[in-house]
């Protein structure tokens, strides 16, 4: 009989208190913003150079520059370049303030015309922003 109080008890315990574990990650993550999101040419003392939604084949590199706000402890991002639905690259990025600005880059080869984006994607693999461009 006492056993099967204390099995009870740690069920009662693990059941109440386990999900509240996790919260502050997902607190955390919730909080994270893209206040700012482009593609550009190029990427210059973490300003966009060159931002547009339109570029040419013969582009060679494009960048994209993301600000995040709402990081209460380091983490991490992932920038997901996607041409038309075929996922091309898949950069992870850290974030080490509530306001931090961060970027990766992509070679665009010539061929490789048409639709692209950039989805932001947080550690819980969530989307919170798509940067949508083409090359023409």
């Amino acid at each position: 009989m006492k056993q099967w109080v204390c099995l009870c008890w740690t069920v009662v315990v693990v059941t109440l208190f386990l999900p509240c574990s996790g919260m502050g990650q997902t607190e955390q993550t919730n909080q994270l913003e893209v206040v700012d999101a482009a593609i550009c040419r190029d990427v210059v003392d973490h300003e966009c150079v060159g931002k547009d939604v339109v570029f040419p084949a013969d582009i060679g590199k494009l960048y994209c520059l993301t600000r995040i706000y709402g990081a209460q402890t380091d983490t991490r991002i992932v920038h997901v370049w996607f041409y038309g639905d075929i996922e091309r690259a898949r950069v992870p990025l850290d974030i080490r303030s509530n306001n931090f600005r961060t970027y990766s880059s992509k070679i665009i080869r010539p061929m490789e015309i048409g639709d692209w984006r950039v989805e932001v994607v947080d550690s819980q693999n969530r989307i919170l922003k798509i940067i949508e461009f083409k090359i023409e």
